[in-house]
């Protein structure tokens, strides 16, 4: 053998080894028997069997996803992989978005409760100090009452029900049951029932308590039905927006930036920050789309949980009502609403008695005071409710344009914003070049990881967007006292019933008051047709002691109004009612 012709080239191999060495790269050679042990132990710590993972690094020709390098997967590993990589994508999702889901579930589960038991509660206390003041009387009543409440309930439980109706029919019952008995020195003939049901307006036989009640209990109660259904359609929008696939484009990209590093054999290498936020703003472009509508959403919640903590308070508005009709009844006693209509003919061998004659030995009408207010069963108050509901609200504004930013903080998703020469790049090792992409679908055209067709905006995100518009809308007319389901049904109000010279301003305790004029300008009745005049049944069930209905209307609540501070209203009515 020749050695002097073997030498050169020994020579040459010895210098290009030193020179592959010096300037960092493996030769092929080398790369090739590089072991995947680190791997292949990941790999089969995530459940999977390592019976397709090669032993060494092989050619990554067969690659579609990652780097066509040498690599430690095969092309069965790889496509499990993008699978596992989406299921790690749906569940950072979910785990990030679960404090949305568990605060729109117990706030509303809170409330629900809380609102339903003011209910109750308000009904047991007018039923046990009614039976106390007016003894069989009332009992022998109590369906006009019980039909009240059933009213109530079923409207905040979100049936159809004008509260306005509610209590304007809930007045014409009681009226006819309390007219001839708290005047029982008079016989009243059909005729003159008739005359009453006519002059209601005239005569306001309870006085202007029907209108401060109406006022009272439908802002209150529209505000609570409003925070409880936005509560559970925030609950349902987190739901249906976090039930979301990962398209194709997308898992590429999941899969490029999680597991290429793991098939190159680097399995510790995390991705580069801000990789991981174009990975993630491509993957949740149409979630980004939320935003607006979203915090207009948060926002109108707030503004109605603080109209319930101060004007609009649900609990006082549930325990005026028994000291209402109470006032409602004694204003009948004490003032004749005979004006207009003649004199009644007397019943013989009675008269008026006096207050003290009728009711000298019964307890006065009174309230629960503070101290003795039952305790709800959800063993809290509106007042800490709705502080506790505003401090998880806060922190919700944005969540959907910060939710990239949340997943890729997490260390296990991706290196932090500061080792940017020490991560995944998605091409090897070192700092990753482009830009950030902007939030939302139109920004991700040039997005450098996911592919993303700005064309076709996701049917379901607007769908979403309109269901945020509309249970912000309802919030927002609830914080006016308005109820979007019956804007239009009621003449001159809402279901609230708030005449157009009615403001429902923060005009409650410690807002200050507020009078509005009381010469209302001439409405078009073309723009608003007149409700048509009940006419009276002389025969009909509505005229029918026994069953309870009267039509005899109050026109309290047709009245413009000043509204006086609630705060400021007697709660001990000392005067003995004379319905016996």
């Amino acid at each position: 053998m020749d050695t002097r012709l073997s030498f050169p080239r020994y020579t040459l191999l010895v210098l290009l080894c030193t020179v592959c060495a010096l300037s960092g790269t493996r030769s092929p050679v080398a790369a090739a028997g590089r072991s995947c042990a680190d791997t292949r132990q990941v790999y089969s710590e995530k459940g999977y069997s390592t019976g397709t993972a090669p032993l060494t690094q092989i050619s990554g020709e067969h690659l579609r996803l990652c780097p066509q390098d040498y690599t430690c997967c095969s092309s069965q590993m790889e496509e499990t992989l993008a699978l596992q990589s989406e299921r790690d994508f749906l569940k950072a999702v979910e785990e990030n978005s679960q404090f949305l889901l568990t605060t729109f579930t117990q706030r509303h589960r809170r409330f629900d409760e809380f609102f339903r038991e003011l209910i109750d509660l308000s009904e047991k206390s007018m039923n046990q100090m009614f039976t106390k003041t007016y003894g069989r009387l009332f009992t022998q009543n109590a369906l006009v009452f019980q039909e009240l409440f059933v009213e109530l309930r079923r409207y905040y439980s979100g049936g159809s029900v004008s509260l306005s109706e509610v209590l304007s029919d809930f007045w014409s019952r009681l009226v006819e049951r309390v007219f001839s008995l708290v005047n029982p020195q008079y016989q009243f003939s059909e005729d003159y029932l008739e005359c009453v049901s006519k002059h209601a307006e005239q005569l306001q036989p309870f006085g202007d308590v029907p209108r401060k009640l109406r006022v009272q209990v439908s802002r209150a109660f529209i505000a609570a039905r409003a925070l409880s259904q936005g509560l559970a359609t925030g609950r349902d929008i987190v739901n249906k927006a976090t039930k979301l696939t990962a398209d194709s484009e997308c898992v590429r990209g999941l899969m490029r930036q999680w597991y290429c590093p793991l098939c190159r054999g680097m399995p510790a290498l995390r991705p580069c920050h801000s990789l991981c936020l174009n990975v993630m703003k491509g993957c949740l472009a149409n979630q980004a789309d939320l935003d607006t509508e979203w915090n207009n959403f948060i926002d109108a919640l707030y503004q109605v949980s603080e109209k319930l903590e101060g004007p609009f308070n649900m609990e006082l508005a549930a325990d005026s009502i028994s000291v209402k009709v109470s006032e409602a009844i004694m204003h009948m006693q004490e003032n004749s609403v005979f004006q207009g209509c003649g004199s009644p003919r007397p019943t013989p061998g009675r008269s008026k008695r006096s207050p003290k004659e009728s009711g000298g030995n019964r307890r006065p009408f009174r309230t629960y005071s503070p101290e003795e207010k039952p305790t709800t069963a959800a063993g809290t108050n509106l007042d800490r409710l709705v502080t506790e509901l505003k401090e998880r609200l806060r922190p919700m504004r944005g969540f959907w344009v910060s939710l990239p930013h949340t997943i890729c903080n997490d260390e296990k998703m991706a290196a932090d914003v500061t080792n940017e020469d020490r991560c995944w790049n998605g091409q090897t090792r070192g700092r990753y070049l482009p830009d950030v992409t902007g939030d939302g679908l139109v920004s991700q055209i040039n997005n450098p990881e996911v592919e993303v067709d700005i064309a076709r905006p996701d049917v379901r995100t607007r769908q979403l967007i309109m269901e945020l518009r509309v249970v912000t809308n309802k919030l927002r007319n609830a914080q006016s006292g308005q109820d979007m389901d019956f804007m239009d049904s009621e003449e001159g109000s809402g279901s609230g019933g708030a005449d157009h010279g009615e403001r429902y301003n923060d005009d409650w305790p410690g807002y200050g008051p507020y009078s509005p004029p009381y010469n209302k300008p001439p409405r078009n009745p073309a723009a608003s047709p007149a409700k048509p005049p009940r006419v009276r049944e002389r025969n009909g069930s509505k005229w029918n002691r026994k069953n309870g209905h009267g039509l005899v209307r109050s026109a309290a609540s047709q009245l413009p109004f000043s509204l006086v501070p609630l705060l400021s209203l007697p709660f001990v009515v000392t005067v003995a009612p004379m319905w016996r």
